[in-house]
């Protein structure tokens, strides 16, 4: 397949969340619904002993695939299907192999991860995470709370918890595309994948932060609403519908970062976030 490495403007990191946003707001309930599918069936599969909080971290790249295939539906006209979760493995034997190989790898990885950020912290945050959850806390485990939050194993755990789990995502986030879409390998999707963050790392960068930006300014608008409103306790309302959009809008956005990067030679890369890429570039099967 016809797909090229591109290096991207740094502004093409605000143009993926234009695009995302577009996309959502044309098929929002069809691409909410590929979610909340995703969700139910994680609680299913989260059921099963020993193995379904594996299984379920395995299964992210699928739907990072997934959503890829269903938002180029959506620009081609089409609609989100919960089928097209699975779509990357109905594929000829070889990439199917593949796209399996690398959910265990990231399931794999992901558990190496969690391990040593449980025995860095010691438990504490899980532990926060419970307190948090707790609707009316009692004195005694609000200031269990205060020491945890106030204590450096906590901080450390943190840092190696979702600073590991960043690096993950780098060689992860183009690679089931890239298998799905370019016939790649494991090794070749991963090491072509971590190549393509770094040399657009300019426009990673402001992806990145146009979403923190983004959130943390609707988080303290919402605040700041409910708080005038004297109903702070009803932001959670909001919270839940809007995290579930937020969320789907990032899944929407991993298509246009792949096929903006990996567009084909001339004009059908650079018009990747327009239109979607013509049948010789990238193929659905």
């Amino acid at each position: 397949m016809a797909l090229r490495l591109h290096t991207v403007a740094a502004r093409q990191g605000l143009a993926w969340l234009r695009a995302a946003f577009a996309t959502y707001a044309k098929r929002p309930l069809g691409l909410t619904m590929l979610f909340v599918v995703f969700l139910f069936s994680a609680i299913l599969v989260l059921a099963l002993p020993y193995v379904g909080q594996i299984v379920v971290m395995g299964s992210l790249p699928l739907l990072s695939l997934g959503y890829m295939i269903a938002t180029r539906a959506v620009l081609g006209g089409g609609t989100a299907q919960p089928g097209h979760l699975v779509e990357g493995l109905r594929g000829d034997t070889r990439r199917r192999a593949a796209l399996l190989q690398l959910s265990a790898v990231y399931a794999l990885a992901t558990v190496v991860i969690l391990l040593l950020a449980d025995a860095v912290d010691g438990g504490r945050f899980e532990r926060v995470q419970l307190l948090l959850a707790t609707p009316e806390r009692t004195p005694s485990e609000n200031a269990e709370l205060d020491a945890l939050l106030a204590d450096d194993r906590l901080t450390w755990g943190l840092v190696v918890r979702f600073g590991l789990a960043a690096l993950l995502a780098i060689p992860f986030w183009h690679a089931p595309a890239l298998v799905h879409w370019g016939g790649q390998g494991v090794l070749q999707s991963l090491f072509s994948s971590t190549l393509a963050v770094w040399r657009n790392r300019g426009a990673m960068t402001v992806y990145v932060v146009a979403w923190v930006g983004m959130i943390a300014l609707f988080s303290v608008a919402v605040g700041a609403l409910f708080g005038l409103l004297g109903t702070r306790q009803l932001a959670g309302l909001v919270a839940l519908p809007a995290g579930l959009m937020f969320t789907c809008v990032f899944y929407v956005s991993l298509y246009f970062t792949f096929v903006d990067v990996f567009g084909g030679d001339g004009a059908d890369g650079r018009d990747a976030l327009h239109r979607p890429p013509p049948p010789g570039t990238l193929s659905d099967s």
